[in-house]
């Protein structure tokens, strides 16, 4: 590829991306040259995501693949992810919800984290990308992050928040229910003596 930049390296850009994001979304309320925070977090959350799909495409194109490489991915996402709903909650703190604002981007970011774990745990138990719920006509799961700037450009940060406070540890139950299934039937095989799948 002729470059000295590394895929971990596009990785570290995207963390900084993603922080600077959630730092935007916990001073939403105030401007920065005209244009308020909530605005420069979306349009920054927006460029950490692209960096993260652009991280693991240069790896594979450029043949720097890694088990650590993916690991190290999936715990930047999960930092980004996370602390994407603490900064809205802390930026909504003086908004309807008032202060169950914080606890509810807490909930979320927490539920993130979760996910992560049980991510990794049934990766160890089953392979890379076993955890992956795959594509619905062309949509994955994990675009639907996608939502947070738009709904945060057009001004939708409360309904967005509720929307992660219920929904993320949705998604959490069903990732620990994935995890269950797996993990007994891991359990199973090897119980019977067998190898467990790859």
């Amino acid at each position: 590829m002729g470059t000295r930049v590394t895929p971990s390296q596009v990785t570290v850009v995207r963390i900084l991306t993603g922080v600077a994001a959630a730092a935007a979304f916990a001073f939403g309320a105030m401007e920065l040259w005209g244009v308020g925070l909530w605005n420069w977090g979306a349009g920054l959350f927006i460029l950490s995501m692209v960096l993260d799909r652009g991280d693991g495409d240069y790896a594979r194109q450029s043949g720097q693949t890694s088990a650590a490489g993916h690991k190290f991915d999936l715990i930047a996402d999960t930092v980004c992810n996370a602390i994407i709903f603490i900064g809205l909650g802390i930026g909504l703190r003086d908004g309807d919800w008032g202060g169950w604002a914080v606890p509810m981007g807490m909930l979320a970011g927490a539920s993130v984290t979760i996910i992560l774990w049980l991510v990794m745990r049934m990766e160890n138990l089953a392979g890379a990308r076993s955890a992956e719920l795959g594509s619905f006509m062309g949509f994955d799961p994990d675009d639907a992050m996608l939502a947070v700037p738009i709904l945060v450009f057009l001004g939708y940060q409360e309904p967005l928040l509720i929307a992660a406070a219920i929904g993320a540890p949705g998604f959490a139950l069903l990732f620990a229910v994935q995890w269950g299934i797996k993990y007994r039937a891991r359990r199973r095989t090897l119980a019977d003596g067998g190898q467990p799948e790859q």
